[in-house]
């Protein structure tokens, strides 16, 4: 027998060496968990395989892990370091001995008593060869799956097939002493190891490869014959005149026009297609906080990722960052424009099903949709949709539609047994792909529909588009959000038709509100759009390079000091490092003389610039307040500062989705202006300091909102004049006032002129009660919007105010 495990070890090795390729999760486990390798340390495995050690052990030499292939000593006694809670079956027979889990469990913990103080490390770690989730009703492919427990020769042949997908991910090692309390029964702790160790397994298996996969016929069979659909069916052949076989054939065309293909084979084929893709377009793509998703996978919750949209290379980057992250690709709410040959076939293998704009009039879909959608979250699967509804024109979050927030919810009410976890997820660019297209649609030209010869175009195009930024936001479980804010939730539930109570409507548009706050709140600050922010606020779009560098460091420093939110992420180089990187990408005009370099944004580029900085615009709010109150007044009491500022916010943080104001912030901005130099903070006082460029320095940041303060300006300057308007009206005069406001002061921001804009920023005092609607259809002022008209004008300039008047008094 010895020489027989001798054999197996050796052909582990060498299969190892030569097929095997491991990704780690995560990548550097010594730093993430804190992981001490001079003390005890075991490794439990699900199974207890030669090739898995093998692979292991490569991995642990390369990460400096101590070495799963040799014993461990404890206490004089010398014990595998690796425990195999399963043995692999024999090559004949079904039956496979026990393991040595149980055994090993009892040394380790038998250990722990006679030694409390001592630390003992048990890392779980989790092996999976290839990411198959196997079929529902096994065929020949699940035969090389990962998913089952192959005998060592059948493990040849998996490892063959699936040696370069093999990954290999670490965990919080197990907390023994949690193990050990409270238990008096110490016979039983082993025992307890192995059950934990197998539940984690589990999940581990389920979040990285997901359910196993029904066939397609079968899916839409245990479909059709649910309660809802069956009910649907017979409405739509009655209201339609059609037989029931006609109605029900109607709905199976619905459901193959929805329906995913989920396809582990084309996952795998796109994975090798987007990482050269990824090599091609960008230097890199900076990904943030997914060990916060990874924590929640760990303990069985359903994933929903709900990103901001800015490009369709949103789909491709976001699903590629999650299976790189080790779990599974979700299933993805896509545009049924996008469903064209050849880009439809192969999203929708790659997990994309398919939405219609719109359900208005055709209760069968919403029927079959809905249906569709409570049995992914039934079975298990994470989904991926835009509450957007489509990509930003204009680098702003667009108020979010709520119809799939609403069905996710509605599938809650069927009785789902996991809790669901929305994570919010933030994209960033330094290019976008389409943002030519956005210039145009704004200017007035229409959308034009996704084709082939679009994505032929896009392939031929392919250039340096810098980097790229995915953020993770601050998930929201789902079941405590109903909790907190509806906690009668639970009467709702029926397992079998999806209810829609009365408090539906409104819970969903705070969960909609609270998703776009954690979006904006995990923002990424990258060169493109810092220097964006910077140089749009100055005369020609261009600064010298000696002062383009010191506001930089400036906002960095700002940025670093005062972060808006903790999930905030700036970029790691040095300001010269950013500048020097930023030039590279074709986007600015260096020019030179005998002072030095000039720095500045290209012609071209100019209007396009604006959808860059409106990506991170709202992290410089309230810091550019703050800075145009001292410029304006050189000198100014906090109290005062902090009271202008909560009158405005609310306007801001319903447009831009902030967060709820705290004074700690205002105060963190102004002590980073007193530790850079800028101003004196002596109490309650604020002095600014006429030493050097502090000036210029504050009031270029006091500049960046210009634009929106001089919108809100026009829109309540036309609500301070004696006539009355309808909202209808208010909309069409500001749009107008916008447009000549524009030429005036050589604005080039498009959202300055953009009708749904303006239309959001009336509908926003109304919800603040800034504005009124009378019996007649005709908008009243309060008082309150005097007030926040005061303090208008005491941060935009005089000239502004003039054009602002003058163009008002011409409407009259």
């Amino acid at each position: 027998m010895r020489i027989v495990n001798r054999g197996i070890d050796f052909l582990a090795r060498c299969l190892n060496a030569i097929c095997v390729k491991s990704k780690v999760l995560p990548h550097q486990p010594v730093a993430d968990f804190q992981l001490d390798v001079t003390v005890p340390t075991f490794y439990i495995g699900r199974l207890n395989s030669r090739t898995d050690i093998a692979a292991l052990a490569k991995v642990c030499r390369k990460l400096g892990l101590p070495d799963p292939t040799q014993e461990q000593e404890l206490e004089g006694a010398e014990l595998p370091r690796f425990i195999g809670i399963q043995n692999p079956p024999p090559l004949f027979g079904n039956k496979s001995r026990p393991s040595c889990a149980l055994s090993q469990g009892k040394e380790i913990f038998d250990s722990l008593a006679r030694a409390p103080e001592q630390k003992i490390q048990v890392v779980p770690v989790t092996i999976l060869w290839g990411r198959n989730p196997g079929k529902e009703k096994p065929g020949l492919s699940t035969l090389i799956s990962h998913s089952l427990t192959p005998s060592w020769f059948r493990k040849i042949f998996v490892v063959l097939f699936s040696g370069r997908d093999n990954l290999i991910r670490f965990s919080q090692p197990l907390d023994l002493a949690k193990l050990v309390e409270g238990r008096t029964d110490k016979e039983e702790l082993p025992h307890k190891l192995v059950r934990v160790a197998r539940v984690h397994f589990r999940r581990q298996k389920l979040a990285a490869t997901g359910p196993k996969l029904p066939s397609r016929e079968a899916l839409f069979n245990s479909l059709l014959a649910s309660p809802t659909i069956k009910k649907a069916i017979a409405d739509e052949a009655k209201s339609k005149g059609l037989s029931h076989e006609e109605a029900r054939q109607n709905a199976l065309d619905l459901l193959d026009e929805i329906a995913a293909n989920y396809s582990d084979a084309m996952v795998r084929v796109a994975d090798r297609i987007l990482t050269w893709l990824w090599n091609k377009l960008y230097n890199g793509i900076d990904v943030r906080y997914a060990d916060q998703v990874r924590e929640l996978t760990d303990k069985g919750h359903e994933i929903i990722y709900v990103p901001c949209h800015r490009s369709h290379m949103d789909y491709l980057l976001l699903t590629y960052v999650i299976y790189h992250q080790g779990l599974v690709p979700p299933h993805i709410a896509a545009g049924i424009n996008l469903d064209f040959f050849p880009a439809g076939p192969i999203f929708r293998r790659s997990g994309a099903f398919f939405i219609r704009r719109s359900f208005s009039g055709n209760k069968l879909y919403s029927a079959v949709f809905k249906e569709y959608l409570s049995q992914l979250f039934i079975k298990g699967y994470s989904v991926k949709f835009y509450t957007e509804g489509g990509r930003s024109r204009t680098g702003h979050l667009l108020p979010p539609k709520t119809g799939m927030l609403a069905m996710t919810l509605q599938a809650m009410l069927r009785g789902i047994d996991r809790p669901i976890s929305i994570v919010p997820v933030y994209i960033g660019y330094e290019h976008v792909m389409e943002i030519n297209t956005y210039l145009k649609e704004l200017a007035g030209d229409n959308k034009k529909n996704e084709s082939v010869f679009g994505v032929f175009k896009a392939i031929k195009n392919l250039k340096n588009y810098g980097r790229g930024n995915l953020n993770f936001g601050t998930p929201i479980n789902v079941n405590q959000f109903l909790n907190e804010h509806q906690p009668d939730w639970r009467d709702a539930i029926h397992p079998t038709d999806a209810q829609k109570p009365a408090w539906l409507g409104s819970q969903v548009s705070k969960l909609a509100d609270e998703i776009m706050v954690n979006i904006n709140s995990a923002a990424a600050v990258n060169s493109v759009n810092l220097l964006a922010t910077i140089l749009l606020t100055n005369d020609q779009f261009a600064l010298s390079k000696v002062q383009l560098l010191e506001q930089m460091r400036f906002y960095l420093r700002m940025l670093e000091d005062a972060p808006l939110s903790e999930h905030v992420t700036l970029p790691e180089q040095s300001a010269e490092e950013l500048l020097e990187h930023a030039l590279t990408l074709n986007k600015f005009d260096v020019m030179n003389d005998q002072f030095g370099d000039i720095i500045a944004i290209t012609e071209k580029e100019r209007t396009l610039f604006n959808y860059y900085r409106n990506n991170v615009l709202h992290l410089f709010a309230v810091p550019s307040v703050v800075a145009q109150q001292l410029f304006k007044n050189h000198r100014i009491t906090r109290s005062e500062c902090k009271a202008q500022i909560k009158r405005l916010y609310p306007l801001f943080a319903k447009e831009w989705f902030l967060l709820e104001l705290s004074d700690d912030y205002i105060d963190n901005i102004l002590a980073s202006f007193a530790e850079q130099g800028l101003i004196r903070a002596d109490g309650e006082q604020l002095e600014v300091l006429k030493e050097g460029d502090n000036q210029a320095t504050l009031e270029m940041l006091g500049k960046v909102v210009h634009h929106t303060l001089l919108r809100y300006a026009l829109v309540i300057g036309l609500l301070s004049e004696d006539k009355k308007l309808s909202p209808s009206e208010l909309e069409k005069e500001s749009t107008a006032v916008a447009q000549r406001l524009g030429t005036l002061h050589g604005i080039k921001s498009p959202e300055f002129f953009d009708k749904k804009v303006l239309a959001a920023f009336i509908a926003n005092l109304r919800e603040e009660k800034l504005i009124e609607k009378c019996d007649d259809n005709t908008l009243v002022h309060s008082e309150a919007l005097h007030i926040v008209n005061e303090d208008l004008h005491q941060l935009l300039p005089a000239r502004i105010w003039q054009s602002i008047s003058d163009t008002v008094a011409a409407t009259r």
